[in-house]
C-alpha cells in the first residue's frame, strides 16, 4: 500500500454503523474516529446511542464523549482535531476507520470545509433575536424561500445550522448552498466510503425500537438531569428537546416519545438525502455479511496500491 486509507462508514441513524466499524477496525487492526457530533459530549450518553462499553473496549475510539456540553466546539475544531488524530494513527498503521452519521463533520475530514465570506455579525444577532421571539419555524420557512436546496439538506431542526445558512443568504445575497462543494485542498490519505441502508419500513422500525430501548435504559432520567442546560446548543437535539417540552408540562410523556421517534425518522431521511449526493459511497444492505464488506475494501485498497 502507498497512501494511507480512511474507511468512512456512513448511513442513517440506527442502521448498524457502530457494529460494522468495530468489526472493520479489528479486521484491519486499527482505530476508530467518531464523526457523530452528538456523541462528542460526555453528559449525553443514552440519547446519543454512544457505543457500548464492550464496543469501546474492543477497539480504540477517538472523539467519543471528549467534550462538555458547555464547550464551544465547532465543525472546524473537529476538522483540525480529526486530521491531527489521523496523522498519529497513520504513523503506525496504513488504515483508519471513521464512522458517523453527521454529514457535515464527515465531509470536513474527507474533503475539507467549504469557504464562506465574512458577514456582518449583526445579522446573526438579529436572527437569534427572531429565534427567541418568533420561533424556529419562521426561520425555517425563510430559509426554504431563500435557499430550497439548503432547506432540504441541512439539519433543519438545528437552529444553529438554520441561522448559519440564513446569515450567509442575507449577508451575501447568494444562496448558502452556492458556496458548497467547491474544490478543496487534497487530503494526505485516500478515502473509501461505505454506506449501510435498508428499505424504509425496516429502517423506521429499527429507529422506533431504538427509541424504546433508550427509554428503557433511562433516557428520561438522563434528560431530566440535563434540563437545567436545555438552552445549550448541544442539547437542542432529538431525544432531549422533546422531553424538555414534557418537563415543561407542554406535552404528555407518550406524545414526547412519539415525537422523538418521528423526529428521528425525519433525521434519517435527511441523512440519506445528504449521503445519496455522494457518488463515491458504495452502498450495502445492513444485513450484508461483514466479511463481504471487508473483502470489498481490501480489493479497493489493492487497486490503488
Amino acid at each position: 500500500m502507498s497512501n494511507p486509507t480512511l474507511i468512512s462508514i456512513v448511513g442513517p441513524t440506527a442502521i448498524g454503523k457502530t457494529s460494522l466499524s468495530v468489526f472493520l477496525a479489528n479486521y484491519f487492526k486499527t482505530e476508530i474516529i467518531s464523526s457523530d457530533s452528538r456523541q462528542f459530549y460526555k453528559e449525553m450518553y443514552i440519547g446519543t446511542a454512544v457505543p457500548s462499553s464492550d464496543e469501546l473496549n474492543a477497539v480504540k475510539h477517538h472523539f467519543i464523549q471528549h467534550r462538555s456540553i458547555n464547550d464551544h466546539y465547532t465543525v472546524g475544531d473537529f476538522e483540525k482535531d480529526a486530521l491531527s488524530a489521523l496523522k498519529k494513527i497513520f504513523r503506525e498503521k496504513k488504515i483508519a476507520v471513521m464512522v458517523g452519521g453527521s454529514g457535515l463533520y464527515i465531509n470536513a475530514v474527507t474533503t475539507g470545509l467549504d469557504y464562506f465570506p465574512d458577514v456582518d455579525p449583526k445579522i446573526r444577532e438579529s436572527l437569534n433575536q427572531r429565534l427567541k421571539s418568533e420561533g424556529l419555524l419562521n426561520l425555517q420557512n425563510q430559509l426554504k424561500e431563500f435557499d430550497y436546496e439548503a432547506y432540504n439538506t441541512i439539519a433543519i431542526e438545528n437552529p444553529h445550522r438554520v441561522i448559519r445558512a440564513l446569515e450567509i443568504c442575507i449577508g451575501t445575497a447568494k444562496p448558502y448552498s452556492s458556496y458548497l462543494n467547491k474544490k478543496k485542498e487534497k487530503r494526505f490519505f485516500k478515502t473509501i466510503s461505505i454506506g449501510l441502508n435498508s428499505d424504509r419500513e425496516t429502517l423506521y422500525d429499527r429507529i422506533n425500537k431504538r427509541v424504546d430501548l433508550m427509554v428503557e435504559k433511562g433516557l428520561i432520567q438522563e434528560a431530566k438531569s440535563l434540563y437545567g442546560f436545555k438552552n445549550l446548543n448541544a442539547l437542542n437535539t432529538v431525544g432531549y428537546k422533546e422531553l424538555f417540552h414534557f418537563f415543561d408540562g407542554e406535552i404528555s410523556l407518550d406524545f414526547a416519545i412519539s415525537e422523538i421517534k418521528k423526529h428521528s425518522r425525519r433525521f434519517a431521511k435527511r441523512q440519506l438525502t445528504w449521503f445519496r449526493k455522494d457518488k463515491r459511497i458504495k452502498w450495502f444492505d445492513y444485513k450484508t455479511n461483514y466479511d463481504v464488506i471487508a473483502e470489498f475494501i481490501s480489493n479497493e485498497i489493492k487497486k490503488t496500491s
